[in-house]
């Protein structure tokens, strides 16, 4: 598994950042709408003000390549369980290392005894990330019509 390069810098976001972060969420799940021709997708259909409210209850880490916002990731923490979402990396930086990268640094970040996240049952290349990374698939929950949620969970090392 091969990291993201040096010119990539993970670190804590902001509140000033969520304009941003929302910009490229909104990019980033564009392809998921495609994949399931659902466009109200949760990611696609969140306002600023919910993901300002992320920053008072978890944790919200950035990606940047020369200063632009390349990739994210959330967590919060629920008795001992990290709750781990909306795993974003550019369309144009994808297959780079930079998802596997914020996967390590928001476990990292999130002091959790075990983590769950969720995903598409057709993201095929989301579920051999997380796999890839030690994750094992637990349960499925229909979100839609035509949406299948699989979730995934991996206690800590």
């Amino acid at each position: 598994m091969s990291g993201p390069g040096p010119d990539i810098v993970i670190g804590p976001a902001s509140p000033a950042d969520a304009p941003a972060l929302l910009a490229l969420q909104r990019l980033a799940y564009r392809g998921e709408a495609e994949r399931y021709g659902d466009w109200n997708l949760p990611p696609l259909t969140q306002t600023l003000a919910a993901l300002q409210a992320e920053f008072e209850s978890g944790i919200v880490l950035k990606a940047e390549h020369d200063r632009e916002l390349v990739g994210s990731v959330r967590a919060t923490l629920v008795e001992q369980e990290g709750r781990i979402g909306r795993l974003i990396v550019h369309p144009a930086r994808q297959r780079q290392g930079i998802g596997s990268a914020l996967l390590r640094a928001i476990e990292s970040a999130c002091n959790a005894e075990r983590f769950v996240l969720f995903t598409g049952s057709r993201s095929v290349d989301n579920l051999r990330l997380y796999q890839r990374h030690g994750y094992v698939v637990s349960h499925t929950a229909t979100l839609s019509p035509t949406v299948e949620l699989v979730y995934l969970e991996k206690r800590r090392a």
